[in-house]
């Protein structure tokens, strides 16, 4: 997951907090419209920010796969742990 990912998903979670407090929503129905209204918010300035910067914000990596380049770089780069 990239950082424009993690962000837009923080961005979704917290608008669902907010829509649920405001609605004081108690119970699962309640709690899942706030939960799609915050998915949308957050669609919306993903959305945005795509259209404006012209890039993508979701990716196909995960962080396995990230762990799996830092460790590949490290060995082409020849840096070695320190004893």
């Amino acid at each position: 997951m990239t950082n424009l990912e993690l962000i837009f998903t923080m961005l979704g979670e917290e608008q669902t907090k907010v829509e649920a407090v405001k609605r004081d929503a108690k119970g699962f129905p309640e709690n899942k419209h706030a939960a799609i209204e915050g998915g949308q918010a957050a669609g919306d300035a993903r959305k945005a920010f795509e259209k404006r910067t012209g890039d993508k914000v979701v990716t196909g990596k995960n962080f396995k796969q990230q762990i799996a380049e830092a460790k590949k770089h490290k060995k082409l780069s020849g840096k070695k742990k320190p004893e």
